[in-house]
């Protein structure tokens, strides 16, 4: 039986690099949907660093308004994802797991055999996500965020995609 592609209602455009042009839009996206997790200066950082992969989706191709991205830095045959952030009005559509899945993908095209992650114990909607493509935790960090919460580490094979 053949499964007819499921029409994702987030955006119409694909899935595009974010270099330093998108700044000002994931500097937007990130205080909209994570409260300005990071500072201008990170994320002049994370565009330009090299070894980084970094997507996004827009709402429509050449628009302003970001709807969701993701970033991971590539170190050795591993991708360690330090971003996801999705559009408060557009979660739960499935476009967090379309970002997770391209980016894995774009990961392991580049020779990475693992994904990594740190994700709070009190997210459970981030944990349903990643658990959801097959992330599972292999350890804890205790008072890792600002605010005392512990971070799960996740990790995921990259062989079995």
């Amino acid at each position: 039986m053949q499964l007819e592609p499921i029409p994702y209602l987030f955006s119409p455009s694909a899935p595009t690099k974010l270099g330093l042009n998108a700044k000002a839009a994931c500097l937007a996206l990130d205080q909209r949907a994570l409260g300005g997790f990071w500072s201008e200066k990170q994320w002049q950082e994370e565009l330009e660093r090299q070894a980084n992969i970094c997507i996004g989706y827009w709402s429509t191709p050449g628009a302003e308004t970001l709807l969701g991205l993701i970033c991971g830095w590539v170190v050795a045959d591993e991708i360690q994802i330090s971003m996801v952030a999705v559009e408060p009005s557009k979660r739960r559509l499935g476009l967090g797991t379309k970002l997770l899945q391209d980016l894995l993908a774009r990961a392991k095209e580049q020779g990475c055999l693992r994904a990594s992650l740190e994700v709070s114990e009190a997210n459970q909607a981030a944990i349903a996500l990643y658990e959801g493509v097959g992330f599972s935790t292999c350890g804890i960090r205790n008072n890792y965020y600002r605010n005392g919460d512990n971070a799960l580490i996740k990790v995921k094979d990259l062989c079995e995609i």
